[in-house]
């Protein structure tokens, strides 16, 4: 007789509490105790842990974040798990439920309320469709975090963690390494999961930045000279920046860049992240003029 899995366990408790995984809220259950336990290996949680879990689902990971953490807050949008959840995990009273949308939460009162002034670790198994966003608001928000660890699609594991040079590296390569230093801890394939995913998932680890890694004189300007810098990923710097709506000559931009040094045939995937904040800051001593 072989043995009782986690894939097993799912199951029933799908059948029982009469759950199917949602396309909607991009459901895919993790069944590998391998890396369930990776997860929390990674996100080093200890006793004096304050925990915020985003899409608990059934809960599997949960026992296991309560049996470790001081607090765990779930947050789960699915109203269809939150009845097995509530009694998959009425054996823990260091665990609290709310049944809301992460992306409306007002993150930063909810972790005051339910924490204080202890840095929380944020531990997700997040869709794949609203894994940016998500990660963002996280980050943006000024939140009281040490780390955050997620499960996302590889694809999008390789952007967060991407040097400069590479087709990887964009956007959310830059945003995310501002806040956060990026660790891609563990690949995971898709057989992983039920119902199992057309892709491989990744674990990435982020270590919250204490300060800035640049110093910027306007963060907003900073976002939007990347972003400009991005758009249209084959301009050149020169082309890309031109036409960007901020307000430039074409020869202003090229003497911007030459004032850092930067060859404005190159393309904004070649920059670092302190070539961009040098350019930025130049940019806005010109428009302050």
């Amino acid at each position: 007789m072989r043995d009782y899995t986690l894939a097993d366990a799912t199951r029933d408790a799908m059948k029982k509490f009469d759950i199917r995984a949602s396309k909607k809220y991009g459901q895919n259950f993790l069944i590998d105790p391998g890396v369930l336990g990776k997860i929390v290996e990674v996100s080093a949680i200890d006793k004096d842990s304050m925990v915020l879990e985003i899409g608990p689902g059934l809960g599997t990971m949960t026992k296991q974040l309560c049996e470790r953490a001081g607090k765990v807050l779930a947050i789960e949008i699915d109203k269809d798990l939150i009845k097995a959840l509530s009694i998959n995990m009425s054996g823990y009273d260091n665990f609290k439920l709310i049944n809301d949308d992460v992306l409306r939460l007002d993150l930063k009162s909810l972790l005051k309320e339910y924490f204080g002034d202890i840095k929380a670790r944020v531990v997700a198994n997040l869709p794949y469709y609203i894994t940016s966003p998500i990660i963002m608001k996280l980050l943006e928000e000024g939140l009281n975090l040490s780390s955050i660890t997620i499960m996302v699609q590889k694809e999008v594991a390789q952007r967060i963690a991407a040097a400069p040079g590479g087709k990887d590296y964009g956007v959310l390569s830059l945003s995310v390494q501002y806040y956060a230093i990026p660790e891609i801890a563990a690949i995971v394939p898709a057989e992983a999961f039920m119902p199992m995913p057309g892709v491989d998932s990744a674990v990435v680890n982020l270590k919250i930045r204490q300060e800035a890694p640049v110093a910027l004189k306007d963060e907003a300007l900073f976002f939007r000279v990347i972003k400009a810098a991005f758009a249209q990923r084959r301009k050149t710097l020169l082309n890309a920046l031109y036409g960007s709506g901020l307000n430039l000559e074409k020869s202003q931009v090229e003497e911007l860049l030459s004032s850092c040094g930067i060859d404005a045939r190159r393309r904004g995937e070649t920059l670092s992240i302190n070539e961009f904040a040098a350019l930025s800051n130049k940019i806005w001593l010109f428009l302050k003029k």
